[in-house]
């Protein structure tokens, strides 16, 4: 347990390493490199990651509510074209974190954090856990969906070349 926590805490410092870098900057006024375009582009994609996220969870919680869907699969909206919208938007998030202390002098160096996030979103925490609950909970719709659907970027779905398999309906 001990070592659980350790490693979370260390977790949180190196991932805290753009806000430092920011609070750090010599030239903590808005300056020529905070105006060439970090500032804004860290600004735009933050606020489009929290609209995407926002938008995703709304969806969801719309399909959850009708009765009918109790056992099927969102594909709606976000959830038509990646099967976790709410962590690709988390990951833009930290992309954002980044741009922002691209303002900073040697802010660039921070991009093993959006890097790192995306390892544990896509590859330890985040998807896995989350794709191992869903197969549990709605079976072969879920795996439809799977077969169908991108798990982490935006595209379009994929055929399901499963005999007899009709996604579209779960």
């Amino acid at each position: 347990m001990l070592g659980f926590f350790l490693m979370q805490g260390l977790l949180q410092a190196v991932l805290s390493t753009p806000f430092a870098l920011i609070c750090a900057n010599p030239q903590p006024a808005i300056g020529p490199l905070y105006l060439s375009g970090f500032k804004l582009a860290g600004a735009s994609l933050w606020a489009v990651a929290l609209a995407g996220e926002s938008v995703a969870d709304w969806q969801l919680a719309r399909f959850r509510r009708r009765s009918v869907n109790r056992a099927a699969v969102c594909q709606e909206g976000l959830w038509n074209y990646f099967r976790h919208p709410n962590y690709f938007f988390e990951w833009l998030v930290w992309g954002a974190f980044w741009l922002f202390a691209c303002g900073s002098p040697t802010g660039w160096i921070t991009l093993f954090c959006p890097v790192l996030m995306f390892h544990f979103l896509r590859n330890v925490t985040g998807i896995p856990l989350t794709e191992e609950l869903s197969v549990k909970s709605r079976g072969d719709a879920y795996r439809a969906y799977q077969r169908t659907t991108s798990a982490f970027f935006p595209w379009f779905k994929r055929p399901d070349h499963t005999r007899g398999s009709d996604f579209r309906s779960s």
